[in-house]
C-alpha cells in the first residue's frame, strides 16, 4: 500500500473485499467498531442457536441421556480435530479441554518427563504472564528445575537454548506487541539442542495460517474465545504430536484421560492417544457454543484472511501515523506485515485514558499495562471503512484532549 489512502480509496478496498459477506455472520451492536477480537471475539447467530439447542433440548429434555445421544462425551476430541485443521494438525493430535493455563501446565510437565536429566525451562520475559506463572509452578514441583527468560538471562531466546534445556515455552504471536515468531526456525533450533517446544497459539489460532505438523512442533496450546469466537471463557485446546503421545505423561490424571473411564478402576491407566490430555468433566454448554463458532471456519480461506489482516493493519498504521502525528503515539508492533500477527499496538503515556475515551465513542480496543493501546484486526467482520472511522475518532480525541476528562482515568478491574 503506497502513500496515504483517502476515503475513496478505502471505499474501493471494501468494494473489492472477498471476505465482506462474512460480516453479516456476526452479532455486532450498532455504532460499535470492534477492535478487540484479539481479546474476546463477538457472538454469532450460529453460536446462540447452538447454546439454545444445548440448553433447552439436550439438557432440558435429554437430561443425562445427552452424553450419548447428543455426542457430548466425544465432543472434546471432535472439536479438537476441527481446530487441528486450522492450526495444521492431522487428526488425533488436538483435544479441546480445560484452560490455556492448565494446558500449559500439562504440556510443560509432559515435555520435561520426555527429557529426563534436563532441568531448564526457557521462556520469554515478555510472555503473557500466565505462561510464566505456570512455568514457575512446574519448576517448583521438579527438584533442580530452572527457568531462563529471554530479556532477563539473554537478549534473544535462541541464546538460552543449550544441552541442559528440556523445553522451550514460546508465544507464536506476542500478546502485547503482536510480533510473530518463526515457528519452523525456532522449533528446529530447539530440536538441534535436543529440547522440545510448547507453542502458545492464543494470538494466532484463527488469526493466521499455522502449520504445527509442518514445523515438527511437539506441543501447542491455545484459547478459543479470541479469534475463534467461542465465547467468554470457552475451553482451550492442547496439541500433542503423534510421536510423543505414547510416552507423554501429564500430571492431571483425571478420569476423562483414563483409557476406560467408565470401568471405574481404582488405578489410573492413560488413554493411548490424545484423550490422555483431558482431565475432568468438560463444560458442555461452552463446548456447544464453540461448535457453533467453528462452523464458519469450514468456509474461510485462511490465505485470503491473512492477506486482509495485513492490509487492515497496514492501513491503520499509515492512517494513525499520518493523522495523529505529534500527539505522542509510538508504534510498538513490527511495521512489516509478515512479522506480526493480526494486531497493532501503540504506546502512549496516557494509553489507559485514551482507550477509555475511544470506548466511550464506540471504538473498542484494549489497554495493556503500563502504556499500550492495543487494537485487534479480525478480517471476518471488520471493514477498511471501520479502520478509517476508528482513526478519525482517535485523531479527534487526541486533537481535542477529550481523553483528559477525569472519568477516563478511573481504572476498572478489567482493562
Amino acid at each position: 500500500m503506497d502513500g496515504i489512502p483517502d476515503l475513496a480509496a478505502v471505499e474501493a478496498m471494501d468494494a473489492a473485499d472477498l471476505l465482506r459477506p462474512f460480516r453479516d455472520r456476526f452479532v455486532m451492536p450498532d455504532g460499535v467498531i470492534y477492535l478487540d477480537g484479539n481479546s474476546l471475539g463477538p457472538a454469532s447467530p450460529t453460536v446462540l442457536a447452538e447454546l439454545e439447542k444445548a440448553a433447552r433440548q439436550e439438557w432440558g429434555e435429554g437430561l443425562i441421556r445427552s452424553w450419548n445421544t447428543a455426542g457430548w462425551f466425544d465432543m472434546p476430541v471432535v472439536l479438537g480435530d476441527r481446530i487441528g485443521r486450522l492450526v495444521g494438525a492431522a487428526a488425533g493430535q488436538t483435544v479441546v479441554a480445560d484452560t490455556t493455563s492448565i494446558n500449559i501446565y500439562k504440556a510443560l510437565h509432559a515435555a520435561m518427563g520426555l527429557r529426563p536429566g534436563r532441568s531448564v525451562i526457557v521462556a520469554e520475559g515478555g510472555s503473557f504472564p500466565t505462561d510464566l506463572y505456570m512455568a514457575e509452578g512446574v519448576a517448583s514441583t521438579r527438584p533442580g528445575a530452572v527457568l531462563r527468560l529471554e530479556g532477563v538471562d539473554a537478549p534473544a531466546i535462541e541464546e538460552l537454548i543449550d544441552g541442559s534445556v528440556a523445553v522451550v515455552l514460546i508465544n507464536h504471536v506476542n500478546y502485547k506487541t503482536g510480533e510473530l515468531r518463526d515457528m519452523a526456525a525456532l522449533t528446529r533450533r530447539a530440536h538441534d539442542a535436543g529440547a522440545l517446544v510448547v507453542w502458545d497459539l492464543c494470538h494466532s489460532a484463527g488469526a493466521l495460517p499455522v502449520d504445527l505438523d509442518g514445523a515438527h512442533a511437539d506441543f501447542a496450546v491455545g484459547c478459543t474465545y479470541k479469534y475463534l469466537n467461542g465465547g467468554p471463557g470457552s475451553p482451550a485446546f492442547i496439541y500433542v504430536a503423534h510421536r510423543h503421545q505414547a510416552e507423554a505423561r501429564q500430571p492431571l490424571s483425571g478420569w476423562w484421560g483414563h483409557a476406560r473411564p467408565f470401568a471405574f478402576e481404582q488405578g489410573f491407566a492413560a488413554d493411548a492417544g490424545i484423550r490422555r490430555f483431558q482431565c475432568g468433566t468438560q463444560p458442555m454448554l461452552s463446548l456447544r457454543a464453540l461448535k457453533g463458532a467453528l462452523d464458519i471456519w469450514d468456509e474461510v480461506d485462511m490465505a485470503a484472511m491473512r492477506l486482509k489482516s495485513i492490509a487492515l493493519a497496514d492501513l491503520f498504521i499509515k492512517l494513525v501515523e499520518a493523522k495523529c502525528d505529534g500527539f505522542g503515539l509510538t508504534l510498538e508492533t513490527p511495521r512489516e506485515g509478515a512479522r506480526r500477527g493480526s494486531q497493532v499496538s501503540f504506546g502512549h503515556e496516557h494509553a489507559y485514558e485514551i482507550m477509555q475515551a475511544l470506548i466511550a465513542r464506540g471504538v473498542i480496543g484494549d489497554f495493556r499495562a503500563p502504556s499500550t493501546l492495543r487494537f485487534g484486526f479480525t478480517p471476518l467482520y471488520l471493514s477498511y471503512g471501520d479502520v478509517w472511522s476508528a482513526v478519525e475518532i482517535l485523531q479527534d480525541i487526541l486533537r481535542t484532549g477529550a481523553w483528559k476528562d477525569a472519568r477516563f482515568a478511573v481504572r476498572a478491574a478489567v482493562t
